[in-house]
């Protein structure tokens, strides 16, 4: 077929090419219960019976076994098959090759399907049962079959996805046509209802606006005087949706099939769209939400006889009399093309191009769109910008556009009503979450703001985090952590006060931060909680900067801080800590010499310059101390000038431990500088 036409179509296998004989090959011997494997009964060259399992993924490798059957249906899965021998049903795995149940039925089996890969349906002449694969029950009458179709062949038993709904399709002949009979089934109301019909199908269907798909019946029927596809809401729509309209459209059939008739009909969820199939070999497409006929064409010469949804494409596959199996689906890269050139209608086209996300539509779309904003129906311009493919329109631009107009009076502006409505069919991305939180929080109404990340309707990114840390930084923290911006995640937690979390957080996905930066971020939102935080880095043992965190320290001239971190983090009296106890000291020197004097006096620290610290205890006055540190006895005699500002006792106690002529030399330099006051001392010395 043409590439310019709207569909894809494929033969995907002829039977007859792996073996399967004609004979073979009609309703009553071959099944195919989804897209997956085949099932043919036929016969071997010994005129014994055998089944033949065609693995469509793989066709040449068919799989043959010698099973006495009258008929065979394999699971939609595959793996399990389901054996009809007379009254006797039975269930196989044919992989582990051994029998998972079987049971006697009292009465002929007239039609059998799997409905799921749970369950088998089963009808007799008079009752539809379910038989289920996970359990040791029998089969379970779910209704009785009415009266008007006892005498009928059944040709096809469908259910919808949550098997509330269910039907069972029947044919017979009606003089010079066949005529179509569906009883349809309601589990909740456990009642029948008999409609004219040769095919049905259930599906759901995404409408325009409505936030939650619509469960539908879609039927057809051929009767003497006509020809119609029905679409019809089943039960009552969701909460937030507009119920569905019900709809009928006319069949076309062309003259020379005038006693054609619908045989089979499948959904293509993906694209919305009901497949027909009629028993002169006829394809008719229809869009379901409108009703639409997209194509009619002839695909086979011969009767197709059996069809399942071809999933991977959300098409329809069938197998004719001749053996073909042919596929049809939706062709993506054709289809809006042909709805706006071929059936000249731009509004369907682009309904359907938004509804199913097609590409190749962006002019016609934005085309739409500047028609609808000059003809100012602009609540039909949001709608089609909420539902554009790939959110084409969903632009800064036309944010701005919708900004600017003027509000109507007794309604919200548009820019409310066209936020209004994304957020209740997505999530906005990274413009409309900025924007909108933005309005929020100009309004003051953090609590949207709330409510939305609970929801997840924003598009996390730092940039929204941004906007937002300067009004709420519990909600800049959500949307950071959201958007895994790790520094403005431990900033933030920095700023609030989580400082726990903060090495919680960082140990979690394997950080080091720069732990100067966050204390630095502790100390400009809460100071004196900064030790607080700084102590927890060192119990945590993830420190590795302590100079660096000290230096902030003293950068901020918060000495207290400073000594309180670095007595806690040289408490072990590391020899390599030996710079950072030099540090402690001196800041406290220059800054704090009592606090350094006790420092000393506690003799916490073993490692740090003692020459160096010798001369800035000279310097503030802490004569003793630097006594005590100095090696060198010309800076000894110096100090000791000064020995009248010190303890007698200690004076003393220390001579003694100079030899005779070093006692000498300082006692004469104490003599020489200062007479007056240092004469007792000297006496006292050398007594």
């Amino acid at each position: 077929m043409s590439k310019s036409l709207p569909i894809k179509f494929n033969e995907v296998l002829q039977l007859t090419s792996v073996g399967v004989d004609p004979s073979s090959i009609g309703f009553r011997t071959v099944t195919m219960e989804s897209d997956k494997y085949i099932c043919v009964c036929e016969k071997a060259s010994d005129n014994t019976t055998q089944v033949a399992i065609i693995d469509l993924n793989n066709p040449s490798n068919v799989n043959r076994r010698p099973i006495s059957a009258d008929a065979v249906i394999m699971n939609p899965r595959g793996g399990i098959i389901g054996l009809r021998a007379g009254l006797t049903i039975q269930l196989f795995d044919i992989d582990a090759k051994k029998k998972i149940k079987s049971h006697s039925m009292n009465t002929d089996v007239i039609f059998w399907k799997w409905i799921s890969e749970d369950t088998i349906a089963i009808i007799t002449s008079t009752d539809v049962l379910h038989w289920s694969i996970s359990d040791e029950e029998a089969p379970t009458k779910i209704f009785q079959l009415n009266k008007s179709i006892i005498d009928s062949q059944i040709i096809n038993y469908r259910t919808n996805e949550t098997m509330t709904w269910l039907v069972v399709v029947a044919i017979s002949s009606k003089g010079n046509r066949i005529a179509g009979t569906l009883q349809l089934y309601s589990i909740e109301k456990k009642a029948s209802q008999i409609i004219e019909g040769h095919a049905a199908v259930f599906c759901s269907v995404q409408m325009m606006g409505n936030p939650e798909k619509s469960n539908i019946i879609s039927f057809s029927v051929k009767s003497s005087n006509t020809s119609l596809i029905h679409f019809i809401e089943l039960g009552q729509p969701a909460p937030k949706n507009t119920p569905f309209p019900k709809r009928n459209v006319e069949l076309f059939f062309p003259p020379e099939a005038s006693d054609d008739f619908p045989v089979a009909m499948q959904s293509g969820e993906k694209f919305g769209v009901i497949y027909l199939i009629t028993k002169r070999g006829f394809i008719h497409v229809y869009d379901a939400e409108s009703g639409s006929c997209l194509y009619m064409n002839r695909i086979s010469s011969d009767t197709i006889f059996v069809t399942c949804p071809h999933d991977i494409v959300s098409g329809i596959m069938g197998i004719n009399k001749k053996g073909q199996v042919l596929s049809v689906a939706i062709d993506e890269s054709t289809i809006i093309n042909y709805i706006e050139n071929e059936m000249k209608n731009p509004e369907l086209a682009v309904r359907f191009a938004s509804k199913n996300n097609l590409e190749g539509s962006e002019k016609l779309v934005e085309s739409r769109f500047y028609q609808l904003c000059e003809e100012r129906k602009y609540e039909s311009a949001i709608n089609l910008v909420a539902s554009a493919p790939r959110g084409m329109l969903r632009t800064e631009r036309n944010i701005a556009f919708f900004k600017s107009l003027p509000t109507e009076p007794g309604k919200s502006p548009w820019i409310l009503q066209y936020f209004a409505l994304l957020l209740e069919r997505s999530t906005l991305n990274e413009t409309e979450s900025i924007e909108i939180c933005q309005i929020a929080l100009s309004q003051d109404r953090s609590s949207m703001i709330e409510k939305w990340l609970k929801e997840n309707k924003l598009q996390y990114t730092e940039k929204l985090g941004d906007v937002i840390s300067q009004y709420n930084l519990k909600f800049a923290l959500s949307i950071y952590l959201r958007a895994e911006c790790p520094s403005k995640v431990i900033s933030c937690m920095a700023k609030t006060g989580q400082y726990k979390n903060i090495i919680i957080y960082a140990d979690k996905i394997g950080l080091k931060p720069d732990y100067s930066y966050v204390l630095s971020d502790v100390i400009e939102h809460d100071a004196s909680n900064s030790i607080l935080f700084a102590n927890m880095l060192i119990e945590s043992g993830q420190l590795t900067n302590v100079r660096d965190i000290a230096e902030l320290f003293v950068r901020k001239n918060m000495i207290k801080e400073f000594t309180a971190f670095l007595l806690e983090a040289l408490k072990n009296n590391d020899p390599n800590d030996g710079p950072l106890q030099t540090m402690l000291l001196e800041v406290n020197l220059k800054s704090a010499p009592k606090v350094a004097d006790a420092i000393m006096g506690n003799n916490m620290f073993s490692h740090y310059d003692r020459p160096a610290i010798a001369r800035l205890c000279e310097s503030a006055g802490l004569i003793q101390r630097a006594i005590e540190h100095y090696t060198d006895i010309y800076d000894i005699k110096r100090a000791l000038v000064n020995a009248n500002q010190l303890n007698i006792d200690w004076v003393i106690q220390f001579f003694s431990t100079l030899n005779v002529e070093n006692s000498f030399d300082c006692i004469k330099e104490m003599l020489s500088n200062n007479l007056q006051l240092n004469l007792k001392i000297c006496i006292k010395i050398a007594v």
